[in-house]
């Protein structure tokens, strides 16, 4: 038992000593990263900065998926630890055995179905998890003032738009479902924790994102899914509920630059100044499948279907991201239709994901790829 004891204080030794050899120029920890924004935020991080050690801490939940990574995986700057941000223990030990020097915070519960579902997971996740990874920051970098603490948010906590009404960086607070609420609530303590605690921080409040790996209950992957194999398109009320869409390569851009340039204490909007109806957008994608499947014009719209409208859903959101384009040089890089397709093309190439998402395979790849070995 002794010698045992003592080969696994060597063995911990021997660890600390190779991460203070492998110290890079920064370690940054990104939770949340095996999602939809996160991969994507990633796979920039860590092919952008081949000197950058960068941390992915994912729960796994139904929404986290390591295949959407598997290109990178290889990259020796690049770790996997599966783990949950209400873990403070987990996170004091990932924050002391990496020396953790930043962090790009997107793990959230984010569907807003869901919330309404079962609002005290978005409690938990959102609210305690963001707390529970402030206070093991605040602790472990006491006064550093090299650091820094980003929280990526979204535009549901202003409300909901009138007409011709933007939503700008000092837009009040008005949360309407328990997703939104939620957010708003760790928008408010990360600002606390800087104000308080003297923590270097920065928000930002994205609109809706599109793009390759988004989880298939979202609108237009499930759209793309129901029109391929003829299924009706459900359409919340009349559909004229109106949403800013964001490219997320776009968005990965913008928060890598915010990251990097941002001024702390600040908050930035992104938005892809690409506001649509859904109906609007529904038709432009039944349009588009109908061409690329070589299907007679309007055989996707006539899958259209009217539902119910549900309970918190805003009328319209719309960023105006002039902050972050005056002050740092952001602009979104593609046209909504552009994007549009890129997505269709993408989901349509890669129908391997989308069944593995679909069937719940691809809950096997962490277990399979991975093992237990990157738990601590």
């Amino acid at each position: 038992m002794i010698i045992v004891g003592y080969l696994l204080h060597i063995d911990v030794y021997l660890l600390a000593i190779k991460d203070m050899m492998n110290k890079m120029e920064k370690n940054i920890l990104i939770t949340g990263g095996a999602g939809f924004i996160g991969s994507h935020v990633v796979r920039r991080m860590v092919k952008s900065y081949p000197t950058y050690g960068i941390y992915n801490l994912d729960k796994l939940t139904y929404a986290g998926n390591l295949e959407n990574l598997k290109d990178i995986e290889h990259l020796s700057n690049y770790h996997f630890i599966k783990g949950d941000i209400c873990d403070g223990e987990l996170l004091q030990q990932i924050f002391e055995r990496h020396q953790i020097d930043g962090v790009i915070h997107l793990a959230a519960e984010s569907h807003v179905d869901r919330s309404i579902l079962n609002p005290m997971e978005f409690v938990r996740t959102n609210v305690i998890g963001t707390v529970s990874l402030l206070n093991v920051a605040k602790n472990y970098w006491k006064e550093r003032q090299d650091v820094l603490f980003y929280h990526v948010s979204t535009d549901e906590v202003y409300g909901s738009l009138a007409e011709g009404a933007y939503f700008y960086e000092t837009t009040p607070y008005d949360p309407q479902s328990p997703y939104s609420a939620s957010k708003a609530s760790s928008d408010h303590f990360v600002r606390a924790y800087g104000n308080t605690y003297g923590l270097p921080y920065l928000i930002s409040n994205c609109s809706n994102n599109y793009g390759p790996y988004q989880f298939p209950e979202k609108l237009i992957p499930l759209f793309i899914a129901n029109i391929l194999h003829e299924k009706p398109l459900p359409v919340y009320g009349k559909g004229e509920n109106i949403r800013d869409w964001l490219w997320v390569e776009d968005h990965a851009e913008a928060i890598d630059l915010i990251f990097h340039k941002g001024k702390a204490g600040e908050t930035y909007n992104i938005g892809g100044r690409n506001e649509w109806r859904n109906i609007d957008l529904i038709h432009v994608l039944c349009e588009k499948m109908d061409h690329k499947l070589g299907r007679k014009p309007g055989s996707s719209a006539a899958l259209i279907t009217y539902v119910k409208d549900r309970a918190g859903h805003d009328m319209r959101y719309a960023i105006d991201p002039s902050k972050l384009q005056r002050e740092l040089g952001w602009k979104p890089s593609l046209t909504f239709e552009e994007g549009l397709d890129l997505t269709i093309d993408w989901y349509l190439a890669n129908q391997d994901w989308v069944k593995r998402v679909q069937t719940g395979a691809y809950r096997d790849y962490y277990q399979l790829q991975y093992g237990e070995r990157f738990n601590s």
